[in-house]
């Protein structure tokens, strides 16, 4: 087995090709989840569907726009990068994670309160409690990711140790592991056991992405790599005709599927052999703005996209309600006409609303040194709240439980108390004398 001194780890700096592709990544999950929602109204009341089930087109679709594998590999590419970066520097796993828990949660607490009093107010309003419900429930359902990433990110210092140490081991149990929760799904027809992939399936990808920083993808010859993306794509279209995976790449998100593995490392490959022509475009000075725009915001741009898309459908659906029009069907020809300026307006709202917000995201906390369990409770309480949110959906209560879960998760993760300058003066003089 190679030794991890023997691996030639990339300099740590910023990769203007994967920045460019996470920036890419979340655009496309915004356009994905524009384009699944429908409005009509009937007998003066709206209907809110997911327009994907109005047609065949979200099949084809989510071949393009299913990204959230690539984003598990670049998360894990961009978290060994800054931990190996952190220990350079004297840092360590636990100080890793706990940045991580303020960089994710200090977004998501800010959205969820206001999304959690806004709902009171349309309660308040006299809006019927189904369609509040609904609202809450839509807006909930993509905060899984938060709830996965986080949960990734905890664990990466320990699976990046593993990695380092056995590297094909490490990737291979777990890809065993997803695989076994597939089969045992499929004999039992027990939807739930799938569940178990929200750890495995994501997991693998991000030792994937391990393996992408530590070169041994682009290591790889040309032909070696085209001979893995054309055997993983056609693995994946035989796993459609077999019936063993849902052509449709959306339904293999929830519960996740292995569909996702394979899906991950064709596009980890083909990002691979692409990669100079991907960084020598993402060096150009509008592509470069992109990027930039994005990654300083990546989390409050996803998180606040739903708030957008659902304050957007409601404004819809009470003008065609005051003014006696009717709403096209989702995925007639004229819904589909409409489509690019409701994107237009989702991507400039979305954009507009993140510009005040995204220093929450951005600020850097001076972290003091918690200790392992602390962290460890912390990650705990926090992914109780994601989970409470999923279960019973994004209401008035749960929003306040939730929130007050993330405060208290990064209370425990407290910022260092800032230097007095008599200590400080005292340390400096300490440490002259001690040189």
């Amino acid at each position: 087995m190679t030794s991890p001194h023997s691996i030639r780890i990339p300099e740590p700096t910023r990769d203007p090709a994967v920045d460019l592709v996470r920036a890419g990544c979340v655009v496309a999950v915004i356009l994905l989840h524009s384009l699944m929602v429908g409005v009509t109204v009937t007998a003066q009341s709206p209907v809110f569907e997911n327009a994907g089930d109005s047609g065949w087109w979200l099949t084809p679709v989510s071949w393009l726009l299913q990204v959230m594998p690539l984003f598990f590999v670049i998360g894990g590419f961009s978290g060994s990068i800054a931990l190996r970066r952190s220990r350079e520097r004297g840092g360590d796993g636990i100080r890793f994670t706990a940045e991580r828990l303020h960089r994710l949660l200090r977004p998501a607490l800010v959205t969820v309160a206001v999304v959690g009093i806004l709902l009171a107010v349309l309660a308040r309003c006299g809006v019927p409690a189904e369609l509040v419900a609904t609202a809450g429930y839509r807006f909930g359902q993509p905060l899984w990711f938060l709830g996965v990433f986080l949960l990734c990110q905890a664990l990466l210092p320990v699976m990046l140790r593993l990695h380092e140490r056995r590297p094909l081991v490490t990737v291979s149990l777990l890809a065993g592991a997803a695989v076994l929760v597939d089969v045992i799904r499929a004999a039992t027809g027990a939807d739930g056991v799938g569940f178990a992939n929200l750890v495995f399936v994501w997991l693998v990808l991000q030792q994937v992405g391990f393996f992408l920083a530590d070169g041994r993808i682009d290591a790889l010859g040309r032909r070696a790599r085209s001979v893995v993306l054309v055997t993983a794509v056609l693995a994946l279209v035989g796993s459609f005709v077999l019936g063993i995976h849902s052509p449709d790449l959306i339904a293999n998100i929830n519960p996740p599927t292995t569909a996702l593995l394979l899906v991950g490392i064709a596009h980890t490959v083909a990002f691979s052999l692409l990669r100079t022509r991907i960084a020598a475009f993402a060096r150009r000075p509008r592509p470069a703005a992109f990027t930039a725009f994005v990654s300083r915001r990546t989390m409050t741009v996803y998180l606040w996209h739903m708030p957008v898309l659902l304050a957007m459908a409601g404004a819809l659906a009470l003008w065609a309600l005051t003014t006696g029009s009717s709403l096209p069907a989702p995925a007639s020809p004229e819904w589909w006409a409409g489509r690019p300026l409701w994107l237009v307006i989702v991507f400039a709202a979305t954009a507009a609303l993140s510009l005040p917000l995204a220093r929450i995201e951005g600020k850097r906390i001076p972290l003091a040194s918690p200790a392992s369990a602390v962290v460890g409770s912390a990650v705990v309480i926090a992914l109780a709240a994601v989970l409470l949110l999923l279960v019973h959906g994004t209401t008035t209560l749960t929003a306040v439980l939730a929130v007050a879960g993330w405060l208290l998760a990064l209370r425990m993760v407290r910022p260092a108390p800032p230097r007095i300058a008599g200590a400080t003066q005292e340390h400096t003089a300490a440490a002259l004398v001690a040189a």
